[in-house]
């Protein structure tokens, strides 16, 4: 099935229509979140602190469900966004899913941003029921229904990532001499020990690794001491901010080697121009979902659906920015979910549906890429291509590559 305005606006039509017969039912089992008019979603961001630039994804979460209400909502039910501010803390996670969760009782919590964050949370909402839907994090834990039934992820996990990267290195620098920068909590170990592993029986291939704490004012000691090393390939396994700072300081200390960039900050407006786009030529990275600057783009039929509700409701927006395509893309399959649904939105109707997607299109996938899980294996999206920044934009260098096929 492919999503696109239209379809959406039929389905949810047929499905109100039909749900007026039911709502004396359906609407008296255990519903929490929903009621007649409403269904209340929950969502933790840093919408302040280091990593604030991802709290990019709650803003264009929330523009993209105003433009669904706008259209009628989801079977005649508004969307009641609820966002809470976590600063990337793990801590304040914490009390924010709780408060969503026991003091506004919303019916699922969508799109928590960092694995850290994420992680701190894995436990409570599984254990009390509450779906922890399509993740802004590419954990490799995540997918895994026997012992968390409530958590789908949604990118593809950061191992397939780094044995792309890995791939890569070894068929074009057989001989290179890597360093990594990660960023020393969860998610930069995370990224560490999959490329470890990846390049695993190549000994001698990394000769540094250095972290930084999201505290750190900035990377340029860690970087300084990685050039030192005499690597020629320095893996970036960070956020935006700390990212930038990393291309734009190697550039300045006249080091040339070869650079990949964690997917997690693959974006030209809030990375690589902050950085300098001279300086950020030559990254590479890996995408799942189109590359807003990419030639041509704009004749394309799901740029112009992105495009025209950019415009209206994300004015002001970068068009750059590919944290706008990512949230846009996390909410848009979250409407195709609770929409499916029907008027059973019990969370365990909700995960039911979340869990058994098959080749949904989505007009902001990369062509060729489709949603599709199983209750197996709950990751919707599972495919990656390698691209090549050139200066202005990202350019692809190879076909798509499955996560299944690793």
């Amino acid at each position: 099935m492919t999503i696109n305005r239209r379809n959406f606006v039929s389905l949810t039509a047929g499905a109100f229509a039909a749900s007026t017969f039911l709502s004396g039912t359906a609407l008296a089992q255990d519903m929490p979140g929903v009621t007649a008019d409403t269904i209340k979603i929950g969502m933790t961001a840093p919408m302040s602190g280091p990593a604030s630039a991802y709290g990019q994804l709650a803003k264009v979460a929330e523009g993209y469900f105003n433009m669904v209400n706008d259209n009628g909502g989801i079977n005649g039910r508004k969307i009641d966004f609820r966002i809470g501010d976590d600063a990337y803390n793990p801590a304040r996670t914490v009390e924010q899913t709780r408060r969503l969760v026991e003091g506004e009782e919303v019916l699922l919590m969508f799109a928590g941003v960092g694995t850290g964050p994420n992680g701190a949370v894995h436990d409570y909402l599984n254990s009390m029921e509450v779906p922890q839907m399509f993740l802004g994090s590419g954990a490799s834990k995540w997918d895994d229904p026997e012992n968390f039934p409530w958590t789908v992820a949604f990118e593809p996990n950061y191992g397939i990532e780094s044995s792309v990267y890995a791939k890569y290195i070894l068929e074009n620098a057989p001989d290179a001499k890597v360093a990594i920068l990660y960023q020393n909590d969860e998610f930069g170990r995370d990224y560490l020990e999959n490329f470890q592993r990846a390049v695993a029986g190549h000994d001698g291939m990394i000769v540094a690794s250095k972290g930084y704490e999201l505290t750190d004012p900035t990377v340029d000691t860690q970087i300084l001491e990685l050039k030192n090393s005499g690597a020629n390939v320095l893996m970036i396994f960070a956020t935006p901010k700390f990212a930038a700072q990393a291309i734009s300081r190697v550039a300045d200390l006249g080091w040339n080697p070869m650079r990949f960039l964690s997917k997690a900050s693959a974006s030209v407006g809030s990375v690589l121009e902050p950085a300098g786009l001279e300086k950020s030529k030559g990254v590479l990275t890996t995408r799942y979902l189109k590359d807003t600057t990419e030639a041509g783009i704009e004749n394309d039929a799901g740029y112009k659906e992105w495009a025209g509700f950019m415009d209206k409701y994300m004015p002001g927006a970068s068009k750059t920015d590919f944290l706008n395509v990512d949230g846009y893309a996390k909410a848009q399959l979250l409407v195709h979910v609770l929409t499916a649904a029907g008027d059973d939105l019990s969370r365990a109707n909700v995960m039911k549906v979340a869990t058994s997607l098959t080749d949904v299109k989505m007009p902001m996938l990369i062509e060729g890429m489709s949603a599709n899980n199983s209750p197996a294996s709950f990751t919707p999206i599972r495919q990656l291509q390698l691209i090549e920044f050139d200066g202005t934009r990202f350019v692809a260098k190879g076909g798509i590559i499955s996560q299944d096929a690793e």
